[in-house]
């Protein structure tokens, strides 16, 4: 079998299980890609080639280990591993070895998963962008936080890649990149061992090319197996479009990808699909997920803010100031806030819609030079703790790809992966539907 880095997770797994290909030459043909491309697109800031091959002929000669046998994995490099350097994206914690994994890669080691290397995070997962770029264009950012692993899945360096999202860090790259990138419910998967920036939003997932592949990841890292097998939809869902007050900031291209997925939708719907708005008691949502943010990453910075000023970046030494500025006062408010306007949405899930469809950027991926692109469109829906998924629907004028997110309510992972995949069978491109 030729072009082994271009198998998708879901694939290789069934080759490997098969006994159709080796761990090994799987790995080996991740590392020749890396080997031709990593200079230009600078998603790894670690490899750990030998210990990743001790590991994969031992799978080759072993019995099939879990539902990851034998893939080969990027880790972003927020998440501890105790073979391999742990940066946080940050010069203060250069050379750092944690003693112990993060609870979600000793998972994904259980289940038969390889730890290929770490990937690019920007700057203790904020905004200051890494070296990466974008895969399909040099001159354009791969977003953040997960600039890495978004990109090296984009560019078949490696099947799977793990992520996180406090904002928009999963889905932006996602999208900016042409991958499908799933963000599970809040606390789904253990953030153990992971250096946390706020523990109200917080929340773990991973990359990969198709909807199957990013429920194996997930299903690997949460010891939640049953989102490793996605089932046909049961029943037609009543699905809505939500535009969100943001709607102004989208581009020209991201008006488009919604009228496709709106299209798409229409096909699988138990009704017409309708444009929903979010309820009075989200009004102003995005400014509290904000202020949440910079607020708790005051306290979760605090030690770096104090003993290594200097080594902070100008972005992150300001979000930093202007966390702490917010009173405790204020910020009680906006998690009272936060807890009224979840139980809110989460009646609005019981009572009238399964699945909304909301834009996952603003357009395609900006310049390399602008930073690493906006996550409004991401932020009510971190702070709400819902299941999230990118899928690929469009492409912007530099013909960079553009995203939309389906979204399901609290805890409805499951039938997010099921209804993500009717969707991509409902899209009009052959191509696109590659992403079931």
């Amino acid at each position: 079998m030729k072009d082994l880095e271009s198998l998708s997770a879901s694939q290789a797994i069934k080759a490997l299980s098969k006994r159709e290909i080796k761990a090994t030459d799987l790995l080996l043909s991740c590392l020749d890609r890396i080997g031709q491309r990593e200079n230009h697109v600078k998603a790894w800031t670690s490899l750990g080639k030998e210990n990743a091959l001790t590991r994969a002929k031992e799978l080759d000669k072993g019995v099939f280990k879990g539902i990851l046998h034998g893939l080969p994995i990027g880790v972003k490099d927020l998440y501890d591993t105790y073979d391999l350097p742990t940066s946080y994206g940050s010069p203060i914690y250069a050379n750092h070895y944690p003693v112990t994994d993060a609870v979600s890669i000793a998972l994904i080691r259980q289940a038969g998963g390889i730890i290929l290397g770490k990937t690019v995070t920007t700057e203790l997962a904020s905004f200051k962008s890494g070296p990466t770029t974008n895969p399909h264009n040099s001159g354009h950012t791969p977003g953040g936080s997960s600039s890495g692993s978004a990109a090296a899945v984009a560019d078949f360096m490696v099947p799977l890649a793990t992520g996180s999202q406090t904002a928009g860090s999963m889905i932006r790259p996602a999208s900016y990149c042409g991958v499908v990138g799933f963000k599970p419910s809040l606390g789904k998967v253990s953030i153990a061992g992971v250096k946390s920036l706020s523990v109200s939003l917080d929340t773990l997932g991973c990359f990969g090319r198709t909807v199957e592949d990013v429920g194996l990841g997930v299903a690997a890292m949460s010891g939640d197996h049953r989102l490793a097998k996605i089932e046909a939809l049961h029943n037609k869902p009543r699905i809505a479009i939500c535009k969100t007050s943001n709607w102004s900031l989208a581009h020209q291209e991201t008006a488009t990808a919604m009228a496709v997925a709106r299209h798409a939708a229409e096909r699988i719907a138990k009704s017409t699909v309708v444009d929903l708005k979010l309820p009075k008691s989200c009004d102003g949502i995005t400014q509290v997920q904000t202020r949440i943010m910079l607020s708790e990453m005051s306290r979760s910075f605090l030690f770096e803010r104090t003993h290594y000023p200097k080594k902070l970046s100008l972005i992150l030494s300001k979000q930093l100031t202007d966390g702490a500025a917010i009173s405790y006062e204020q910020y009680a408010k906006d998690l009272l806030f936060a807890g009224n306007a979840k139980s809110s949405i989460y009646a609005l899930f019981n009572d009238e819609v399964d699945l909304l469809i909301a834009p996952s950027t603003t357009g395609e991926a900006p310049d390399l030079k602008k930073g690493t692109g906006d996550p409004v469109f991401c932020r009510e829906w971190t702070l709400l703790g819902l299941p999230c998924i990118n899928i690929n629907v469009a492409s912007g004028p530099n013909g960079l790809p553009v995203g939309v997110q389906l979204i399901a309510g609290p805890g409805k992972d499951h039938f997010l992966l099921s209804a993500a995949r009717a969707f991509v069978h409902a899209l009009p491109d052959p191509t696109l539907r590659d992403q079931a």
